[in-house]
């Protein structure tokens, strides 16, 4: 994949090295007396109280913090900050993040193309683990996409274990996982993603999972669509650049996964599709290029 010496985005936030630090003590029931809390309350609603709660909301409006988080967090003492360790990458490490920033740079141009008014989403790169809108998560949940703050989440180690335990090698199998997620964010910005979360509840798990498989899947035909669009603007691929993104579709297949750690494959269970249908719709998406074409939630065949 040719993506050396070709321009980084700047939607770019480096966390690698950083850890959360909790404050001391429990939670507001715990560290505080009734008498304190009724002082809290008093002081809340007075004329200088509701000036601190103008100051919170304000600071809340401009970082987009929840605020009751926010007041929470800052009584109880878990305000998850983040630690600065000097955190120094691997050559291979930091060669990585330059990849990934230039991959999200390019689904920008690939995007700010096809959809008038794009919101570029911010890529999050952590080490371990990280905190975001939709909660905290480790580096075995893999990368994600969080609608909350429509940030990407990624532990660059995860590209080595693709390697090494996925058997799905190659910066295009990586770019295609940078894609997939992005997708997600195409996905929150169509309300698609809106609609899955109103499902919540009201259809059965069996359902539910049936619809998680079809939004994964959309989400791998808009990153064959980025890859379709990329190549015509730019020709960034190499000889055996597609295939390497077919074998990382494979390779996360919801059956080959679980046919590899139990033995055996639920189909209910399934949350993202087979290796088979995430290879058709991330191949349907590149041969057409036509985001038109990739609804998921209205096909008779998956």
């Amino acid at each position: 994949m040719k993506w050396k010496g070709r321009r980084k985005s700047s939607n770019v936030d480096d966390r690698r090295g950083q850890s959360e630090s909790r404050g001391i003590g429990g939670g507001l029931g715990k560290t505080l007396n009734p008498m304190l809390i009724s002082f809290l309350f008093k002081f809340l609603f007075s004329k200088k109280g509701l000036i601190v709660v103008a100051i919170v909301l304000g600071i809340s409006y401009f970082t987009g913090t929840n605020p009751v988080s926010f007041i929470g967090n800052l009584l109880s003492g878990n305000s998850n900050q983040t630690e600065n360790t000097n955190y120094k990458g691997t050559a291979k490490e930091n060669e990585l993040a330059a990849f990934s920033a230039t991959i999200l740079a390019n689904t920008e141009d690939v995007w700010n193309q096809i959809l008038p008014n794009y919101r570029e989403p911010t890529l999050v790169l952590f080490t371990n683990a990280v905190s975001s809108a939709c909660g905290s998560a480790s580096s075995a949940t893999g990368p994600f996409y969080c609608p909350g703050d429509e940030k990407l989440y990624i532990d660059l180690s995860f590209f080595q274990e693709m390697e090494s335990k996925l058997n799905a090698p190659g910066d295009f199998a990586q770019a295609y996982v940078i894609a997939h997620e992005v997708g997600h964010h195409i996905q929150n910005l169509m309300g698609t993603t809106d609609k899955m979360q109103q499902l919540r509840g009201k259809v059965s798990q069996k359902e539910y999972n049936q619809f998680s498989v079809k939004l994964e899947l959309q989400a791998d035909f808009l990153a064959g669509v980025w890859a379709h669009h990329s190549e015509k603007m730019g020709q960034i691929m190499e000889n055996g650049d597609l295939q390497e993104a077919l074998d990382a579709a494979f390779a996360i297949g919801d059956d080959r996964l679980q046919k590899q750690a139990t033995g055996s494959v639920v189909p209910d269970s399934f949350t993202h599709g087979t290796s088979a249908q995430r290879m058709r719709w991330f191949t349907k998406g590149f041969k057409t290029g036509d985001i038109n074409q990739g609804d998921t939630f209205n096909t008779n065949s998956l």
